[in-house]
């Protein structure tokens, strides 16, 4: 027999026991197993092997399980089965699973849950159709009793609703607990080069502890507070920029919770051009299955990429932001996946947030469960109002509005430019920006015919008549809002500030590209500039990450290059250096739309070099693909033999992106020259000496050539001045 064990080596008030991704045994010959594969010590040796999520028809699976050879009469049952190993008693257990259609599930050969499905249970019994299609994770709390320390065996089976359903989903995980648990998080806050915040909350009272290190066996350094509480903010501080992070959280007397998923990396230092992901949810604490889809459906797309960090674009739990429509709504639904246990949140508050307390009120649970960087911690004047802030990330600053809320007692709003204070800030914050790209992020968009209107509702309009002009004139390089429940994204456009009848795709889109560089037509990137003036700004309504819902009549906005009502889904972005590359990620898994914006390409560069250099480095303005003139060479950087006055080229594949080197000698006047690099074709060359010049090289066809020197120009063996150049030659005292 083969078992797989998962060992629990010490005692935790709360403990993975079987997490999603885990490896089980499985059978999916659709054959008749009984009731003993469900027992302790069946032999299951020849059953395959594989990690959950397991199924088909979804494109999420780990493990594509077979629904035999007949796709209009499938393997009604699927089988599965697990050892584990535990070394001390829990008071209860927390089960969680995804399945689709029914399931039933037994530990030690006794039934402890099932879903779906009518006894009795058969190998051939049909379930009653998972309206959430498998995407929603049901759980359900166990007494501790119902499992032994030691090996234990818990079994599955999952069945089809109709004999030619299209898909199959299952996967499974176990948390055991003891009597102090945590029910809220962990998730991370101000996350900087060298702190981070861990914040969390614990069934009862109890005291504060952070283990953490840099070694996973070997967490040796601690912070504790002896204060009972259930609230937890723990800082960890003089920490290493870009440095991986692994953190357990304890009490004064036994750990609580700890597992391989709870890490993090530190910020690196502010300026450095580090490859950043970045993962954008936009009115996303629903509780939908959309909402759990679009979740999975990112993480599935990411694999075991490390996110830096993570957007929230506004109404994060719906509807009105009460404290607990944000446990069950918003927290329960991410905690146990790895982003909120390892990624920095940081929020923008939506209307929906403001609900439970008041538009002039910043006292709602949106403000109690968020810490936010408004003394400038992270980067960027001081805010000192919880509503809005900014801070930087490798060589990104980012700027979070408040699109609801009012100041002062003239109820100021962010539209009200003149004599906002938030503007005033907003202002300050741009003219100290001293990054290579800009993000900003709030509520309410200027441009949407989705679930709601920019031309009627006067909160979008105003904003995009008084607040995207001081946007456009500073270096705001992308916008992002929620608000509307689709997905809308305009080209790089500039100026349109007037109802959607006025815009103009002549005037106001600086492109005509769809920027999403994937080689289709009018696919090449948007390209801009770190100094010239600001070309234009993409804008995107990313507000589906909840629930699709209804759109205008005249759905999608004009100024729109693609739009999408139909899907739930969020944004990936990726930030290296001068590229940075969006996707929407729809909530079936596919990429529906990506754009490229890139700064600083496409160069014209003048090398100046010394004569004789025997080899120097090019290197390409961009990062992506490279295909060098008159070379087989694909990388980013060319190493070469100069000739003065020749062109180098460098091209992506695409042919949107071209890079020139011109090779020139400094004209001005040295002492000596002594010249051996070859004189490319059709160039000139003009080089002056005080004292002597001596050449030993080619002049190629059709260069024009003057050497100036104040005592001696000297051809030496080697010298050749091909035919239908000029050469000249003369004894001339030089001078700078």
């Amino acid at each position: 027999m083969i078992f797989f064990f998962v060992s629990i080596t010490i005692t935790l008030a709360q403990s993975t026991i079987v997490t999603s991704g885990d490896t089980w045994k499985y059978l999916d010959n659709g054959s008749d197993q009984g009731t003993n594969w469900r027992n302790v010590g069946f032999n299951d040796a020849a059953w395959s092997t594989g990690n959950s999520e397991f199924g088909y028809g979804e494109s999420d699976e780990a493990t594509v399980v077979s629904y035999g050879g007949n796709p209009d009469s499938k393997h009604i049952t699927t089988y599965f089965r697990k050892v584990i190993t535990l070394s001390s008693a829990y008071s209860s257990f927390i089960l969680r699973g995804k399945r689709d259609d029914g399931v039933a599930i037994y530990f030690n050969g006794v039934q402890i849950f099932k879903d779906g499905l009518t006894e009795p249970i058969l190998y051939n019994t049909l379930a009653t159709n998972a309206l959430d299609d498998g995407q929603v994770w049901l759980s359900a709390t166990l007494p501790g009793n119902i499992l032994q320390v030691g090996q234990n065996t818990i079994a599955v089976e999952i069945h089809q609703a109709a004999i030619n359903s299209s898909d199959i989903s299952f996967d499974f995980e176990l948390i055991g607990q003891n009597s102090t648990y945590i029910s809220r998080g962990p998730y991370l806050q101000m996350g900087t080069s060298n702190s981070m915040q861990i914040r969390y909350r614990t069934n009862v009272a109890t005291t504060s502890k952070i283990n953490y290190g840099t070694d996973p066996n070997n967490l040796n350094t601690q912070v504790s507070d002896n204060v009972s509480k259930s609230e937890h903010l723990v800082d960890l501080s003089n920490l290493i920029p870009n440095t991986k992070y692994y953190y357990n959280i304890a009490n004064s007397t036994e750990i609580i919770q700890s597992s391989a998923q709870h890490f993090f990396y530190t910020a690196p230092s502010i300026g450095t051009e580090k490859k950043t992901k970045v993962w954008v949810t936009g009115d996303c604490g629903t509780g939908t299955s959309t909402q759990a889809n679009v979740k999975n459906a990112f993480l599935n797309y990411v694999g075991n990429n490390y996110i830096d960090l993570w957007l929230l674009l506004g109404d994060n739990a719906y509807s009105s932001g009460y404290d607990y429509e944000y446990q069950t709504l918003f927290f329960e639904p991410y905690q146990n996946s790895r982003t909120m246990k390892q990624t920095p949140i940081f929020p923008a508050p939506g209307n929906h947030d403001y609900y439970s307390s008041s538009q002039a009120s910043r006292s709602g649970a949106y403000f109690q469960n968020f810490t936010l960087p408004i003394n400038g911690e992270i980067g960027g004047p001081p805010s000192y109002n919880e509503g809005y802030y900014s801070y930087n990330y490798a060589n990104i600053h980012f700027i979070s509005l408040d699109s609801y809320g009012t100041e002062t007692a003239s109820l100021y709003r962010l539209s009200d430019t003149l004599n906002s204070p938030q503007i005033a800030w907003l202002k300050a914050d741009l003219a100290a920006n001293t990054q290579k790209w800009t993000i900003v992020y709030w509520h309410h968009p200027p441009y949407t015919m989705g679930s709601h209107n920019s031309d009627t509702e006067s909160e979008l309009r105003y904003i995009r008549e008084k607040v995207l002009p001081i946007l456009e004139r500073n270096n705001v390089d992308l916008v992002l809002c929620g608000h509307s429940h689709n997905y809308e994204r305009t080209r790089l456009i500039k100026g349109h500030y007037g109802l959607e009848s006025t815009f103009s795709a002549n005037t106001h889109n600086q492109s005509s590209s769809s920027a999403r560089y994937d080689g289709t037509s009018d696919s090449c990137p948007y390209i801009k500039s770190s100094t010239l003036p600001n070309k234009g700004i993409v804008y995107v309504v990313a507000g589906s990450s909840g629930w699709p819902s209804s759109t205008q009549g005249n759905y999608p906005h004009d100024a729109t290059i693609y739009s999408n009502s139909e899907k739930g889904g969020s944004m990936y972005l990726e930030i290296e250096g001068n590229r940075l590359d969006s996707k929407w990620i729809s909530e079936n898994g596919t990429v529906a739309d990506q754009f490229t914006i890139m700064k600083d390409v496409n160069k014209n560069t003048e090398v100046y070099i010394v004569p004789n250099t025997p080899s120097l480095n090019l290197q390409a303005s961009w990062l992506g693909d490279f295909v060098w003139e008159n070379s087989s060479i694909t990388s980013r950087t060319l190493s070469i033999n100069p000739v003065i006055g020749q062109r180098y080229f460098v091209e992506d594949s695409r042919q949107c992106l071209k890079d020139t080197f011109l090779f020139k000698v400094n004209p001005n006047c040295v002492n000596n020259y002594q010249l051996t690099n070859v004189v490319g074709g059709n160039s000139t060359l003009n080089l002056n000496a005080n004292q002597a010049i001596s050449a030993s090289n080619i002049l190629q066809n059709g260069t024009r050539v003057n050497l100036s020197a104040g005592k001696s120009i000297l051809l030496e063996n080697g010298f050749q001045a091909s035919n239908g150049g000029v050469f000249k030659a003369e004894i001339k005292n030089c001078v700078n």
